[in-house]
C-alpha cells in the first residue's frame, strides 16, 4: 500500500463507513412507518447475527472460550442500545439523535483523559446539547429521553464489548451478543408489530440497514485499525454527529435551525478534543474498533 494510501485513503475510508452508517440509519427511518422501530431494532440484530456467526464459526470450531455471562452483559447492552437509538430515531431528526447518543462514549473517554481539558470538552458538549434542547422546541421529549438512554447503552456497551474482546478471540463475543440481542428483540417485534414484520419489501429494506449500518462499516473499521493509528481512528468517528445530521439533510429533507446546528457542531468539536486529550487511552466507539482494540494482543 502506498504512502498516500495510508495516510489519505484510509481517513477517506473511515468516512465512507461513517456515511454508510448513517445511511442506513436513514433507510431505518423511512421503514419505521411500514414495521415500526421495534421491527427495524430487531430485523438488524438478526441480520447482523446471520452475518457474523460464520466469521465465528470457525474460531468456535477450534474450541474458542466462551464466558456466557459476559456474552448475556453484551448481548443486553447492545440490544437497549439498538432498541433506544431507533426507537428515538422513530420521534426526532437523526442528527439530534446521533449528537445525544454519542455524548455516552464522550463522556467515557472524558473520564479516561482524567484532566481539566478532559472536562472542558464535556462542558463544550453539554453546551451543545442544551442548545439542541433549547434551540428545537418541537422535537420530541420521550425521543430526546430515548437518546439519552440510547447514550448511557453506548457507554454499557463498550465496557462489556472490551471484556468480550479480552476474554474471547476475533468476533466470537460480538456474534454470539448480536445473537442474544435478536433472541430478546424479535419476540417483542412480533408482538408489537403483529404481521407487518413480513413485509417483504420492508424486510428487505431492513438487510439493507443491516448491510449499510454494520457489515460494510465493520468490514472498512477492521481493516483501517490495522493500518492508522487508533487516535485518529477515534478522532474521525467523533465526527459522527456532523455527518449524521448532513445524512438527515440530504436523505429525509430534516432541516435544523442554526441553533441546534451549532449545538451539533459543538458536540462534534467536543468529541474530537476529549480524543485529542485522552491521547491512545481513548474509547473507540463502534462494535468492532472495541472488539479489535481489546483483542490487539491475542491477533496472530
Amino acid at each position: 500500500m502506498t504512502s498516500f494510501a495510508r495516510t489519505a485513503g484510509m481517513p477517506l475510508m473511515v468516512l465512507l463507513g461513517l456515511a454508510c452508517q448513517e445511511a442506513g440509519a436513514a433507510v431505518a427511518v423511512t421503514i419505521i412507518p411500514d414495521i415500526g422501530a421495534w421491527g427495524v431494532i430487531a430485523t438488524r440484530l438478526l441480520f447482523s447475527a446471520v452475518v457474523l456467526i460464520p466469521f465465528a464459526a470457525v474460531s468456535l470450531r477450534r474450541g474458542a472460550p466462551i464466558q456466557w455471562w459476559t456474552v448475556l452483559a453484551f448481548g443486553i447492552s447492545l440490544a437497549a442500545m439498538n432498541a433506544f437509538f431507533y426507537l428515538a430515531l422513530a420521534r426526532i431528526p437523526l442528527g439530534v439523535t446521533v449528537t445525544i447518543e454519542v455524548m455516552g462514549p464522550l463522556v467515557l473517554s472524558v473520564v479516561a483523559s482524567r484532566s481539566w481539558r478532559g472536562f472542558l470538552w464535556a462542558a463544550i458538549a453539554a453546551t451543545g446539547v442544551i442548545l439542541l434542547g433549547g434551540g428545537a422546541a418541537d422535537l420530541d421529549p420521550v425521543g430526546m429521553l430515548f437518546a439519552a438512554g440510547a447514550a448511557v447503552m453506548w457507554a454499557a456497551y463498550i465496557l462489556t464489548a472490551r471484556a468480550a474482546g479480552a476474554s474471547m478471540p476475533g468476533v466470537v463475543g460480538l456474534a454470539l451478543a448480536t445473537a442474544v440481542g435478536a433472541v430478546l428483540t424479535v419476540p417483542v417485534a412480533v408482538v408489537v408489530v403483529g404481521s407487518a414484520l413480513l413485509n417483504p419489501a420492508a424486510l428487505a429494506l431492513a438487510f439493507v440497514v443491516a448491510v449499510l449500518s454494520s457489515a460494510i462499516p465493520y468490514g472498512i473499521e477492521l481493516s483501517a485499525l490495522r493500518r492508522m493509528k487508533a487516535e485518529t481512528f477515534a478522532i474521525l468517528l467523533a465526527l459522527a454527529p456532523a455527518i449524521a445530521a448532513l445524512a438527515g439533510l440530504v436523505l429525509l429533507d430534516q432541516r435544523l435551525t442554526w441553533v441546534v446546528a451549532v449545538g451539533i457542531g459543538l458536540v462534534t468539536i467536543a468529541g474530537v478534543g476529549a480524543v485529542i486529550t485522552a491521547g491512545r487511552r481513548a474509547v473507540p466507539a463502534t462494535e468492532e474498533a472495541v472488539i479489535e482494540a481489546a483483542s490487539a494482543d491475542d491477533a496472530p
